[in-house]
């Protein structure tokens, strides 16, 4: 798994348009850094409006939190401050055109963090930069394989060097399914059960086919051939198997087959590789198979549970 971060400056050059930012103080507290291994070390909350019992990483200030603190006296104000500068703060953000309070902006200063200043309310700042912290701070990891829509499922094909992924996901982008990424897929845990996939920048839009070189997928078939991101929800493994291997394998799998990535069980699905077979034709069936699962249609049960039910009329 892969470290996954974020330091105020980015923030701030990544939100800045939408939220409309100005940095007010704190400039060089810009490297102030936020990783997913310190939030899960940590019981600090994520953003919230301002908390000193249980601080948050990015602290919201509205007119009210600023009137509050304008109200304090001197020795429970100092108290708060203290504490505000020993949770390990990424920012603070004065929202809804609130008066920055004198105090918040000389702690700002004099502790080197961040003070950033927001026009819009602070319910719609923690609403758009909540999101963001979570796909920017998701854990995360590379897989080698090609990341594919087909029928609006995320599938990840895998395989070992020179079994075919490429020519097949040539095949399926030209059935009209959408290419994600090809060779090195990025994945992010953007929720508990959830494996979200996308292409490193160096390689958006590329293809390789052995024999053809790299291919443009959005210049040959067009925008609606290649997809930004998707979430992952199948796994088709491409197996080369031997004549032995082939006879051994079970024709009718009874157990759901899955992989672990990232804490998240992937289902999977081995078909062979063989001359002749129609690896596209097979991949989509794998799709519409899974679907009819997810909504409770099982193919092979219902088939078993026929076969059954066969069986004891026989025997009567």
């Amino acid at each position: 798994m892969q470290i996954s971060g974020i330091n105020a400056a980015q923030l701030f050059e990544d939100k800045h348009q939408k939220l409309s930012l100005t940095w007010e103080a704190g400039r060089d507290g810009g490297d102030r850094h936020l990783d997913n291994e310190s939030i899960a070390q940590s019981t600090q909350g994520m953003i919230g409006h301002l908390n000193f019992i249980h601080p948050n990483w990015i602290q919201v200030l509205s007119e009210t939190e600023a009137e509050y603190l304008n109200s304090l006296d001197p020795a429970s104000l100092e108290q708060h401050l203290r504490r505000l500068s020993q949770s390990s703060l990424l920012c603070i953000i004065v929202a809804g055109g609130a008066s920055v309070p004198h105090s918040i902006k000389n702690l700002a200063d004099s502790d080197h963090i961040p003070l950033f200043c927001s026009p819009h309310s602070s319910l719609e700042v923690i609403w758009v930069l909540r999101p963001y912290l979570g796909r920017v701070l998701a854990p995360s990891c590379s897989r080698h394989g090609v990341l594919l829509d087909v029928l609006g499922l995320g599938v990840m094909i895998t395989g070992e060097s020179s079994v075919g992924k490429s020519e097949l996901a040539l095949e399926l982008v030209s059935r009209g399914h959408g290419l994600v990424a090809d060779d090195v897929v990025e994945l992010y845990r953007i929720a508990p059960e959830t494996l979200e996939g996308c292409c490193p920048p160096m390689l958006r839009d590329f293809l390789e086919v052995r024999g053809l070189g790299m291919l443009n997928i959005r210049t040959i078939f067009g925008e609606t051939a290649v997809r930004r991101k998707k979430n992952m929800k199948l796994i088709v493994h491409l197996q080369k198997p031997s004549s032995a291997d082939l006879n051994t394998m079970e024709r009718l799998p009874i157990n759901d087959v899955t992989e672990n990535i990232l804490d998240v069980n992937i289902r999977k699905v081995i078909i062979p590789v063989a001359a002749g077979r129609n690896l596209a034709v097979l991949v989509e069936a794998a799709v519409r198979n899974y679907v009819l699962q997810l909504r409770g249609i099982d193919s092979a049960q219902e088939f078993f549970a026929r076969h059954q039910q066969e069986m004891e009329n026989g025997q009567e």
